[in-house]
């Protein structure tokens, strides 16, 4: 292992020379391992005097009597700055002084990070505090020099001019210290409410391209608290411009069509708290947790792969209260929205909403209320069931299956104001007047383009996918029956008939507020029902999605009636859903793993499914060579759930592997995405929208949420074995020879 990233080599032995015990940390010391905002807090040991400095027994005296009166000269000795400290390592360290000399020596492509490609000296003295600063250490490598940037970075932000800092916070394990800056910083970075203490940035979009953007927040009919509340804000701080709007009664494609010149935010679910100060009653926003930094809106599929990490980070009341905001979003807006802004409420995510809930409530079932939870939960994600994704358009009724298919009309404001302007220009000169002009009049029904409206239909259902974009959904996903999505709907079935039978005695009554089409309140949902549509849509699969000759599922084109073949990840969803036989899992693991797995996990889809890239036709994010967070998740739970645990550790440690170099040799990063292809810097992805978590400046702060999830979460599929592999940067190859040789022996 290189001493980049080693345990620190102090000596630690009992007693010192004297005989006297060793002194160790007291209780009133900082974890050296905890959280930056305690490490670094006002209450640290940065400015305690004690440095635990061992005494010294020099003397200056120069002569001494003995017995016989007769004087001894002795030669003069200094005071001693010699540390002899059991304890471990720690530096006195001026901050900015330390901080200018770090970046100027080392940050040699001044981009305020340290990697792999700088070509500094890649070392560094600092001073000891033991000695009071006297003695140096050198601190050596990539990793330790990032670290020791980071640290300065946080030290700074949080007051500190000088600070001890603990050597084992610069050479700690890699996985120990990613998995804790993800457990103890980045889901706090990443944790949002929605509320008046926060309108003024999070009622901003900074997709606003109207003349006039300000705070603006629409409210659903029925929570008229809500109104009343966000009302109440902006009358008492009316430097805010808030715009609170009700929403439309009814939401059709027309009324959202008619908000996109007001774009806003969309109320989310609220608690009634007690002020401190006043002791009257107020509402406050449940907390969720955002993608990236740059969010503000709860997203829809993101949101369970992050409930995942959260979960195994004992932070399950983020995940329960997402939740809730889905069950709200459902109630009042008819869907889980791809993200709670004014423009989205035509559009839905893929469906999570039954698995996130059981497992959810499978760690607070001890708690008060956590069956009220569930029901609530169930009743939500049948609604979105009825009313969604078995209804039209969705619903495929030919096939049975279902389809990625928003409504929606004109262009969809969310996007970059240029990102459409090569489609449209044409239209534009096509009938001889501006750009602007062709716009406006499209948007409002003046001009009828079927051909344009087809394009924007595919667009919108590529971004209601979660897969925005790829070549395996452009200009046709509206009318795919895809593995993945009809995969989710067979696991809602078997999720409700199982909860009905387990928790709800077989009958599960529907409240008013849940109920669709021709239903009354009070109906009775039984097991069997459900248990019945999901036999319908699994034999539907093996109709329309199964091939036998390639042994894998793959979507159907339910306009030209023909299966599709390209070749992506997410026919493994079938496995993670429980939709496969023994039979057809057996052939996924041996024909998918084999053209999908490269040296980082599992790739999108392979690199024939792409196609010839180039000038006039450029890569596509959820493409060759680059894979996501949720494919791996979703391939590692599926294959233990067929007791394919072995592909699942290997695929596990890979992409764990991949995410703990990076880590390592770029300065802390994680990002959204990563090109499983090329292990030197798999954060380097050159797709059309960049890659999220790149953008920051001497320390990282938040991550990406999937992307967190799937770190912690991987590791619980990985033994101590594997855990310290990865710590010491072993690639799987090599991992896997020695294990092998060592199993053989």
């Amino acid at each position: 292992m290189s001493s980049a990233i080693s345990d620190s080599s102090a000596d630690s032995p009992s007693a010192d020379k004297m005989g006297s015990p060793r002194k160790l940390r007291t209780s009133s010391e900082v974890d050296p391992y905890s959280a930056a905002h305690i490490y670094y807090g006002a209450d640290s040991h940065h400015t305690s005097k004690n440095h635990y400095r061992n005494r010294t027994y020099s003397s200056n005296q120069s002569s001494m009597s003995g017995r016989t009166g007769i004087e001894i000269k002795k030669p003069v000795r200094r005071g001693s700055h010699d540390e002899i400290s059991w304890l471990p390592r720690r530096f006195k360290v001026d901050v900015q002084a330390t901080l200018d000399t770090l970046q100027k020596q080392e940050d040699t492509d001044g981009n305020m990070q340290i990697t792999i490609e700088d070509s500094g000296p890649k070392v560094l003295s600092l001073g000891t505090a033991a000695s009071n600063g006297f003695n140096r250490f050198d601190v050596r490598g990539t990793y330790m020099l990032s670290n020791l940037l980071q640290e300065l970075y946080l030290a700074k932000e949080h007051g500190q001019n000088h600070i001890l800092l603990d050597e084992s916070r610069l050479n700690e394990n890699p996985v120990n210290r990613l998995a804790r800056l993800i457990r103890d910083q980045f889901w706090d970075g990443l944790t949002r409410r929605i509320d008046g203490s926060v309108i003024e940035i999070a009622g901003r979009d900074p997709k606003d391209w109207t003349d006039d953007p300000r705070p603006r927040i629409y409210i659903p009919r029925g929570t008229p608290e809500q109104h009343a509340y966000y009302t109440k804000v902006a009358k008492d701080r009316p430097e805010l411009r808030l715009d609170v709007c009700w929403l439309p009664a009814k939401i059709t494609p027309e009324s959202v069509r008619d908000m996109n010149s007001k774009p806003g935010l969309l109320a989310l679910a609220m608690e009634e708290v007690t002020e401190p100060k006043t002791g009257a009653k107020t509402l406050q926003g449940l907390p969720f947790v955002v993608p990236g930094g740059r969010f503000n809106e709860l997203y829809g599929w993101d949101s369970y792969m992050e409930s995942l990490g959260l979960a195994a980070d004992g932070k399950v009341h983020l995940a329960k209260s997402m939740v809730v905001h889905f069950c709200f979003c459902i109630q009042h807006y008819g869907k889980i929205l791809n993200a709670n802004r004014s423009y989205y409420l035509s559009r839905s995510q893929p469906p999570f909403l039954t698995d996130m809930a059981l497992r959810v409530y499978d760690l607070i079932k001890h708690e008060p209320g956590a069956i009220d939870f569930l029901r609530l939960a169930m009743l939500a994600a049948m609604k979105e069931y009825y009313q969604i994704w078995m209804a039209e358009p969705r619903l495929d009724k030919i096939t049975g299956l279902s389809r990625y298919r928003p409504e929606g009309l004109g262009v969809p404001p969310e996007t970059e104001a240029t990102h459409f302007t090569h489609i449209l220009e044409p239209y534009a000169k096509k009938h001889d007047i501006s750009f602007e002009e062709f716009v406006a009049r499209y948007n409002s029904g003046a001009i009828v383009e079927p051909e344009l409206d087809e394009y924007f239909l595919h667009d919108r259902a590529v971004r209601e996918s979660g897969h925005d974009t790829s070549y395996r959904l452009e200009k046709v996903c509206a009318n795919l029956a895809t593995i993945d999505l009809n995969s989710l709907l067979f696991k809602y079935e078997k999720d409700i008939a199982n909860t009905i039978r387990l928790f709800f005695k077989d009958g599960l009554k529907v409240p008013a507020e849940f109920c669709v089409g021709n239903m009354e309140p009070g109906h009775i949902e039984t097991s069997s029902a459900w248990d019945r549509r999901a036999k319908r849509r699994k034999t539907a699969m093996d109709k329309y999605l199964w091939n036998q000759e390639k042994g894998m599922f793959f979507d159907y084109n339910t306009v030209t009636q023909q299966q599709c073949s390209y070749v992506s990840a997410t026919t493994f969803w079938a496995l993670w859903a429980g939709v496969a036989t023994p039979a057809q899992a057996a052939s996924l693991v041996s024909n998918g793993i084999p053209q999908l797995e490269a040296a980082g996990g599992l790739l999108s889809g392979t690199k024939e499914s792409r196609g010839v890239v180039g000038i006039d036709r450029p890569n596509r994010q959820w493409d060759y060579p680059y894979g996501w967070a949720p494919q791996q998740i979703l391939a590692w739970t599926g294959l233990n759930r067929y007791g394919y645990h072995e592909e699942a550790e290997r695929l596990a440690y890979k992409w764990l592997y991949m995410m703990t170099r990076a880590f390592v040799d770029f300065n802390g990063v994680v990002v959204e995405k990563y090109d499983v292809t090329r292990m030197t810097d798999p954060h380097r992805v050159d797709a059309e929208y960049g890659n999220q978590g790149l953008d920051f400046k001497g320390v990282a702060k938040e991550g990406f949420g999937w992307v967190n999830a799937s770190y912690v979460y991987g590791l619980q599929l990985c033994s101590a074995h594997m855990k310290r592999a990865l710590g010491t940067l072993t690639a799987w190859d090599d991992y896997a020879k020695a294990t092998t040789t060592i199993t053989e022996n």
